[in-house]
């Protein structure tokens, strides 16, 4: 099956990365190549510009590694946002000139049922973005009780996580759950009926929740962004996509932090702290995809780019 995956927010995440065609830059999320192949374009490998595209999943780098050899500039590694600075540290970079990551789950990733992301497709539980480790399905049938209400309501925010987890638990003890249609039919019992008659699907956010859970993204996301920062020249840039407000939140609590400057008590006459914001922010307010963009990408509908640059 080709990797189909729509870019989202493509021109204005090349904008926000301001690239120089001598310039380093990394896609931590290379998925399908769709940003990865524009800032190959844009690079002279003469003149020193390189890319380094980054993946965990061994599907996206198969296809990454075949759409960017037509580019000099471009190089695929295998590995995880999380350890941008020790995959640089292994080619001998010491600082770039732009980060991005497109963060969430592909479109190539959905539309695989073996995959088991989808709610969609009835498939064995998985939802490993690597392929390896911890699965949807030890989650779903070795978690205690307490800690299935806990990924469910931090992650999912869901509200019946207690009613969800408490089913989950009583029918794991029959038998394992062994498919997507098994939870999604679990957790539509376990809604009341005003709530399966909401917008979305039922199982959306328990979904969600497990599918981070299972891939540590949150925990990873806040490790790369303080890792990742300290690898940026000045004037480097910093550009993320999210896809749910629990990504969006940390992106921009931790983007905000760096632009913060001195934190002495308003009554000191002058600082004494020292302290200068190390960023400023591009744009004071997420850039979001165009009406015509979610028309023609409906995945694209919950996208927000935010565009951090070093002082």
């Amino acid at each position: 099956m080709e990797f189909q995956h729509i870019s989202v927010l493509l021109n204005e995440t090349i904008e926000g990365l301001n690239i120089k065609p001598d310039g380093i830059y990394v896609d931590g999320t290379a998925g399908g190549a769709g940003h990865s192949t524009q800032v190959a374009m844009r690079l002279d490998a003469q003149k020193g510009g390189r890319l380094i595209a980054i993946d965990k999943d061994p599907d996206a780098i198969q296809t990454a590694t075949e759409r960017l050899s037509p580019y000099p500039a471009a190089q695929v590694v295998r590995g995880d946002f999380k350890d941008i600075p020790q995959i640089l540290d292994s080619l001998g970079i010491d600082k770039v000139d732009g980060i991005m990551l497109d963060l969430g789950v592909s479109s190539r990733q959905l539309d695989t049922a073996e995959r088991g992301f989808s709610y969609h497709y009835d498939s064995k539980l998985d939802m490993r973005m690597s392929q390896h480790g911890l699965s949807a399905y030890d989650v779903v049938n070795t978690y205690s009780k307490e800690d299935l209400i806990r990924i469910l309501r931090d992650y999912g925010e869901e509200k019946f996580a207690p009613r969800i987890a408490a089913a989950i638990v009583q029918a794991r003890q029959e038998h394992p759950i062994q498919t997507t249609f098994e939870l999604v039919d679990l957790i539509k019992q376990a809604l009341p009926a005003a709530a399966k008659r909401g917008k979305g699907h039922p199982a959306k956010q328990t979904f969600q929740a497990i599918r981070i859970e299972v891939n540590h993204e949150l925990d990873y996301l806040k490790e790369c962004i303080d890792g990742s920062f300290e690898r940026l020249n000045s004037g480097g840039r910093f550009c993320i996509i999210t896809f749910h407000s629990l990504e969006d939140r940390i992106v921009k609590q931790m983007f905000a932090s760096y632009t913060v400057g001195c934190t002495c008590p308003p009554e000191f006459p002058v600082c004494v702290c020292g302290k200068k914001p190390r960023a400023k922010l591009v744009c004071r307010k997420p850039i979001e995809p165009s009406q015509q963009e979610v028309e023609q990408n409906n995945r694209s509908r919950s996208a927000k780019l935010r565009v951090l640059e070093r002082l």
